[in-house]
């Protein structure tokens, strides 16, 4: 098990010190048809528009700011489908540390190139057959570097959780709160924040209907594995919680709900249509389970809702939201 003590506020408190004039605070967007849509008042957290396109900077530059001189000479490995990737990569580039990240054949070639432009090595691997943690290890031992896993560490969730306390800083107390969810990174951090400055709200994590390994870790108590699930969420196509992001959410979310692969490309039409902004299939995941009708008791009711990330590559949007799928 990982030994690492479970993050609290107060650790989102000082990655926001951390953070403080490195990450975008991105804009709060609304809609009035969207409203009309959902029938309740949703307040969206921008996190596309966020440094690298998407949250995922706010918890690699928390990590990688806390590493000591012989860390920092060494560098980082980490392993991404894409956003963890070029976030870890940016922060690497701007603290002045080299970086290897291990990514999937398949990675949407958008993030990979991002990746390389960010000053990193690519390592590659097939995510069907070959275990990316292990890979990842292998050459950290070979290099000397240390590893800054996506989801499963303290400082990465302290970081992510600054997103929804810069929402409910904006905002106030929302009633209910929806956010993206792959290996638990973003919703544990959201669910501290919350807890915090919303401790009324209802939180809600959504995964991928084909990846629903979360939803049935909450209902069975303990963390269920799963093979990686076949999705255009290729942000959330992750096989587990992880062991620090599990007893977050066990103790502390209301309910994991899913969004079908159908739903993300009509939610990321709308959001197309509505607000003009590009988003990814992962990080409409939240959006789409509201809009289908899957978020209980939201009639008239305040709702955040964080769309994650905007990294698609513009022929593949242009294919998905125009019908060509």
């Amino acid at each position: 098990m990982n030994a690492a003590p479970l993050p609290t506020y107060a650790d989102v408190e000082a990655a926001a010190a951390v953070l403080e004039g490195v990450t975008h605070r991105t804009p709060v967007l609304r809609s009035r048809r969207l409203d009309e849509r959902a029938g309740c008042e949703v307040h969206l957290k921008a996190e596309h528009l966020q440094r690298v396109g998407a949250f995922k900077f706010r918890g690699a530059y928390t990590a990688l700011s806390a590493f000591d001189e012989e860390q920092r000479r060494g560098g980082v490995v980490a392993f991404s489908s894409g956003n963890h990737a070029q976030a870890v990569a940016l922060a690497a580039r701007e603290l002045g540390m080299p970086a290897v990240i291990v990514m999937p054949h398949d990675a949407p070639e958008l993030k990979v190139a991002a990746t390389l432009g960010y000053g990193a090595e690519v390592v590659r691997y097939d995510r069907y057959t070959e275990d990316r943690p292990a890979v990842a290890a292998a050459v950290a031992q070979e290099r000397g570097m240390t590893i800054v896993p996506p989801f499963d560490h303290p400082k990465v969730i302290a970081g992510q959780g600054t997103a929804v306390k810069e929402l409910l800083e904006e905002t106030g107390p929302l009633d209910v709160l929806v956010v993206p969810l792959g290996g638990g990174g973003l919703l544990s951090g959201s669910l501290l924040s919350a807890g915090a400055l919303a401790p009324g709200a209802r939180v809600y994590g959504v995964e991928p209907e084909a990846g629903d390994d979360a939803r049935r870790s909450i209902e069975e108590g303990r963390i269920v594995h799963i093979g990686t699930p076949r999705t255009i969420a290729d942000g959330a196509q992750t096989t587990s919680v992880g062991e620090l992001t599990f007893p977050i959410l066990r103790d502390r979310v209301t309910a994991v709900l899913t969004a079908t692969d159908d739903e993300l490309v009509a939610t990321m039409r709308v959001v197309a249509e509505t607000l003009k902004q590009v988003v990814e299939p992962t990080g409409v995941l939240a959006l789409a389970a509201l809009l289908a009708g899957r978020v209980p008791d939201v009639t008239g009711r305040r709702v955040g809702v964080v769309l994650s990330g905007g990294n698609v590559d513009l022929d593949r949007f242009a294919t998905l939201v125009g019908g060509g799928a």
